[in-house]
Formats: structure tokens, sequence, C-alpha cells
């Protein structure tokens, strides 16, 4: 392990070295964030997800920084040009922009001007000009005519001597710092329509003829302007005020007012208008998407982390129907523990002979399966299939619940679903994954790529890498903070506990189908390719609800049944009396049982954890109904108070669904009576609001939603 590396991260996150090496060692074995934030708190000092998660994604960039400063030195060697002094300034060197701008001189380089310039043999020249010591620079260029290299006049001598001395200036570490410094502090992005695309771009209208300072552009912005742009519709230009720009240029290389210095000063301009400006607004243009894309990133797991921990209805028998007009709805029959057990079809939007039958049809499948509860998708369709189901003669114990269906239709052609259902037809899987995901999302959401479930923002625009790591990293945080029952789970659920992933989670199933439920943790060992590694690190993650041990349902690690069976031996009673009993608990000295492994910390939560064996951190199901009669925005006008539930959080407002097929806005200053930075702050995605309708735009399809009391 770098030493460096843990110095540096400890100082940045102000942690102690001996907490951020313990992490970076047990992170360099293999063990999994969710594990260690859990189960290695005497050795990392407790750090949360959130902390280890930023130490391992330092390491990493470090690591590159590194690779890349190991890259420079080789090449800088190869070309005979590596002093000490160079290498001095490439080891001290702490971010990649600084690395560049000291490799950028040597850097292996098409053909530029300065060198057709330097092949004329003008770079005699341009040092003398760039040293500012020659009394009359047009003299001295007569010298260096020479008809045969191109050079015809001493203006041409001239003209390449600029060219060089342009390019030094733009090499220069101090004018590309100091430049640099300008884009960032008084950078403006500024963008255009393109001419002729006004009415195809209509959506980027705001951004027809915007500025905006690159210090404070939110987000979302600069991924919209980069977006218009992609397409065709926007051009976009980072520009500081140019004057300011030259002035620091001619500050630094202008040492006189003679002809020399006249012909350095021509050189720097041209320097900036050529070279330097676009360097650094192609490097301000990374910098700024690399913010957004961080922004953006956040938002999105943010969101996916709510709606996976969204309350799950738990196991009941469903009716689920994902709806249609022209084509009929799909209805499916799943059992307690989801399993499909009937498929049908209904066509409650046509003839009224239709309807008619589509009511029997579910009622007697509502009678025959005894359904208690039904789901319907939120898509084309959805809310007049809810009104038809709603105009049944039902039992009041059955309710009807919409469920947001993004992402369905891509599980439904997913070579998951295929392999769960491979006789039904894409309806029928999407169906299953309506009914399924409002039994437990989680369990169901997780076979759907993250970026198709619908909460983000120009995910399509953000690094693809990254993206995919931050959302992996909140499925996994998820699946663990539940836990996992290892005898129902799918395969894609168990391949997200820690220390498995998908082969170990097919072997899982593959073991569970030939010898049946597993009787006890212990016995995960019996899997195929399942070593004591992975089995430390997922087993407390996975639960077995009727295992032999009582402590296999709970978040218990294995590694502690001794301290549990040792603090009921005391008791003098049995391990699950011990669970059971609150009073015997209480009387535990958890201090006897402390050792230089295993402190306070996780003692006590395996106290807590006794108490509540396996509890489901999920917030308890909710049922929710929209406002019935208004099923299109038509039918919205301003004033309104509507019900509606989150389905997005962004960095500028909030999306709720208020069943009209068309998401409305909270604007972030209709998101409370009080200043908000952070949407997030004020609702999450999945929680259900009451908001007043402020206005309504047909043309556009837009609904603007406030959250503030209105007076």
């Amino acid at each position: 392990m770098n030493d460096n590396y843990i110095t540096k991260i400890a100082e940045e996150l102000r942690l102690t070295a001996k907490h951020v090496l313990a992490t970076a060692a047990l992170l360099g074995e293999g063990a999994t964030v969710p594990f260690i934030a859990r189960y290695r708190k005497e050795a990392t000092g407790s750090l949360d997800e959130v902390a280890v998660t930023t130490i391992r994604d330092r390491l990493d960039q470090l690591r590159e920084l590194d690779k890349r400063r190991e890259a420079i030195l080789k090449s800088l060697g190869e070309q005979g040009k590596l002093t000490e002094e160079l290498k001095g300034g490439v080891l001290a060197a702490e971010t990649m922009a600084l690395l560049e701008d000291i490799y950028l001189p040597y850097r292996p380089k098409r053909r530029t001007r300065a060198t057709i310039a330097r092949e004329k043999g003008l770079e005699p020249l341009a040092q003398g000009i760039f040293a500012q010591g020659e009394p009359d620079a047009c003299l001295t260029a007569q010298a260096f005519i020479n008809a045969e290299k191109g050079v015809d006049t001493a203006e041409d001598a001239l003209t390449g001597a600029r060219d060089i001395v342009a390019e030094w200036i733009n090499e220069d570490l101090n004018a590309r710092a100091r430049i640099r410094e300008l884009f960032l502090a008084k950078g403006v992005f500024r963008t255009k329509v393109i001419s002729g695309k006004e009415e195809e771009g209509l959506k980027y209208k705001d951004y027809f003829a915007w500025e905006e300072p690159v210090s404070t552009a939110p987000s979302h912005r600069i991924l919209a302007m980069r977006r218009g742009e992609k397409e065709g519709f926007l051009s976009l230009r980072v520009t500081p005020p140019e004057e300011e720009a030259l002035t620091i240029l001619e500050a630094l290389f202008v040492k006189g007012t003679g002809e020399s210095s006249r012909q350095v000063r021509m050189a720097a301009h041209d320097s900036y208008k050529r070279l330097l400006s676009i360097s650094m607004e192609t490097e301000i243009r990374l910098e700024t998407r690399k913010r957004a894309d961080e922004e953006a990133i956040r938002v999105f797991a943010d969101n996916l982390r709510q709606l996976l921990l969204a309350p799950p209805l738990g196991q009941k028998n469903i009716l689920a129907i994902d709806p249609g007009f022209r084509t009929g709805c799909k209805v499916v029959c799943l059992d307690k523990q989801g399993k499909l057990v009937h498929t049908d079809m209904i066509y409650p939007h046509q003839s009224e002979k239709n309807t008619s039958e589509a009511a029997a049809k579910i009622l007697a499948l509502c009678e025959k399966f005894q359904v208690e509860t039904i789901a319907i998708g939120n898509g084309t369709a959805g809310r007049e299939t809810e009104a038809f189901v709603r105009t049944l003669a039902l039992p009041e114990k059955i309710h009807t619940v919409m469920v947001n269906e993004s992402g369905a239709s891509v599980y439904s052609a997913s070579d998951v679903a295929r392999e769960e259902f491979p006789d039904q037809d894409v309806t029928v899987r999407g169906a299953v994954s309506i009914g399924r995901r409002l039994m437990d999302p989680l369990a169901e959401l997780v076979k759907i790529d993250p970026k198709s479930i619908g909460v983000g923002q120009y995910q399509h625009d953000v690094d693809q890498g990254i993206l995919k790591r931050c959302l992996d990293d909140v499925v996994m945080s998820c699946v663990n903070l539940v836990g996992v029952e290892v005898n129902t789970a799918s395969k894609q659920l168990l391949m997200y506990v820690s220390g498995l992933g998908p082969q170990l989670a097919g072997n899982i199933v593959k073991y569970r189908d030939e010898n049946g439920p597993f009787r006890s943790r212990s016995d995960l060992k019996k899997v195929s390719k399942l070593g004591p590694k992975a089995f430390e690190q997922a087993a407390g993650f996975l639960r077995i609800r009727d295992g032999e041990n009582p402590l296999d349902r709970s978040a218990v690690h294995p590694e502690s049944y001794h301290l549990v069976d040792a603090m009921a031996k005391d008791m003098k009673c049995s391990v699950l009396d011990f669970m059971q009993d609150e009073h015997l608990r209480g009387r535990i000295d958890l201090t006897r049982y402390a050792n230089d492994l295993v402190g306070l910390p996780t003692l006590s939560d395996i106290v807590k954890e006794l108490a509540k064996p396996g509890r489901d951190p999920r917030m308890k199901f909710e049922v929710f109904s929209f406002t019935r009669g208004i099923d299109a925005i038509e039918q919205v006008t301003p004033g309104m108070k509507l019900p509606g539930v989150v389905t997005n959080v962004t960095a500028f407002g909030a999306f709720v669904d208020i069943g009209v097929h068309q998401d409305g806005l909270i604007h972030i200053s209709q998101l409370a009576d009080r200043f908000v930075k952070n949407p997030g702050e004020v609702v999450k995605v999945h929680e259900k609001v009451t908001v007043t309708v402020l206005d309504v735009d047909l043309k556009r399809k837009r609904i603007s939603l406030s959250l503030k009391k209105q007076t």
C-alpha cells in the first residue's frame, strides 16, 4: 500500500491514517463496501458506506494519476529530455491538469506552424525576439531571409518567429495556470440557436440566446446545453473576457516598448486566439462536464436509492394489469410468493359488451385466486383502467394500486425475463413485473438496468462508466441493507449480495433447485465455488427465515454466533429465548465480551439486531389513490389541490405523477416556503404529496405545481 496515498486521503477526508489504511487494506483484499461498513467497524473506526466508497474512489484516482505520471516519465526518458528539475516537477504534480501542462512542450505533436518555422531555421530569431534585447527586430530578421526555405522577406521571417514564440507562450506553465483561473472565475457559457433549427429545436428555446457564468452554471443546464449542441440545435462556446486574457499574457511576456516587444505582443495575442483559448476552452468544457456529470449521477443515485427502498406490499395474492386501449389489457394473477398462476386478456375500453365481459372476468379471477390487491400499470390507459376497476363491486378488502411501470417493457424483452418465462410473451412478462414490483420493489427492480427505471436526467449524456459503477454501488447497498432470503431470492437479487456476483448467485439457485431449501447458513459452504472469502462477505446479508439456527434469520454474522451463544449461556437460557426476551438482553454487560477483534460497536449492533432479527428497514406500505375524475391534462386547472407521487427529483425541482399521464414539475422555488438549495432536502422519490396546480400549458404539455402554502 502506498503510504502517500493513505496520508493524503486521511488529510483530505479528515480521518485518521490508521482507519484509512485499514479500509484500504480490506478493499485490497476484495472486501465489499457494505461488508466493511457493517462488519468491520473496529478496524475502520465505524466509517459508513459513503466514507468507505470515497476512500475507494480516491485510491483509484491517485493510482490513475501515478499511472499517467509513470508514462510521462518514461516518454521523457526515451526522448532524452528527463532532467532532474523536470523529473521533480512531474513527481510533485498533484493534478492531472498540471501533469499534462508540464508534459505539453515534450508531447509528440503533429506538424504545426511553429514546427515549419523551425525547419526554416527561424528558432534563433524567435529566441532573440523573445528575449526582447534586440534593438531592431526587423533588421535582425534580414539575416534569416532564405528563398530556398521559403523565407522571401524579413516579414516572412518575423511571422515564422512569432509562430514559435506563440507556441512557447501556449506551453508556459504560468500562463496556462493564469488563463485557466480566468476561465474558471470569469468564463461564460454562450449558446445560440443554429440558423434554420428554430422550429425543430423548440425544446431548447430557453438556450436560443443564453449566457451564464461557468462558475455558477448548474449541472442540469450544462448538460442541456451540451445535449442541444450534440443534437445540432445549438452552438456552444466557453469564453472569458478576451481583453483581460490578453492583458494577463502581456504582463507575463512583454518586457518593453521596442520592436521586439511589439513582436512578442503580437505573438501573445496570436497564441491566445489560435492556441491557448482553444486549449483552455476544451479543458474547461471537460472540467465542467465532469462536474455536471458528478452532480447528475449523485441525484440519479439518490433517486434510485429511494425507489429501491420504496415500501413493499409484501406477500399478497396479486392481480396485475398491464393496461392498453386498442390491444386490450393483459391480466396476470400471482400467488403470495410472486409465482405466475394465471394469464388472461380483457378489453374494457372498447364496446359495452367487452366492458361487461371484462368486469365479469376480473370479479371471477379475484374470487378464484383470492386476490388481495389489484396492481395497475400507470402507462397508457392506466387511469382509464383504474377507473374501470373502481366501478366493479369488489370486496372492500381488495385495494387497487397504481404502479409506476417505468422499465417494465425493458424487463419484458430482456434475457432475464426470457429465462424466467420462456413460454410467455412480452405482455405477460410486463404485467408480472408490474405486480411483483408492488410486492417487493427491490427484488423486482434489480432485474432492470437502473438507467431504464426513469429516475435520472441526462443519464445517456454523462460518463457511462462512472454512472454504472455508482448505480451498481447503490443497488448493492440497498440489497445488503434489506437483506436477502436465500431460499426464495432470484439470481438477479442474489448477485448483488456482498461477495457473490452472477456466477455464485447462479450456483446458489442451482444448489437450491437440486437439494431443496437451505437449512442453515453453513450449508452455503456446500455451494460450488463458494469459498471461505465469499462466505465471509455474503453470509451476514443472507437470511434463512425458517433455519435450524434462529440467528440465521438475523443480520448477525456467523463469525459472531459464539458471542451470542456466550451471552445466552451467561443468562442461563437458549439463544431463541435470549432473542425474544428484552429483559434478558438488557442485563448484558457488553464490555465482558469485547476483545481485540470485536469491540463495542459490533456488540451493540448485535444486541440491536437480536431485538428485531431480520427486520425490514423499509417504511410500511400505504395504499394511495389519485383524485377520481381527473384522468387527463385537459381536466387539470390552476388552483386545484391534487394528491401525487414523486417520480423524479432533479437539481431544479421534482416531478410528480398526479394521474394524468403527464408528470407535473414542482420548481425548486415552489418546494417549500423556505429557501431550498437541494430538492432532495424536501421530497424523495416515491413520496406521497399533495400539490397545488399553478399553471397548465397544454401546447407544451407542461404542468407547474407547488408545495408551498397558498394564500
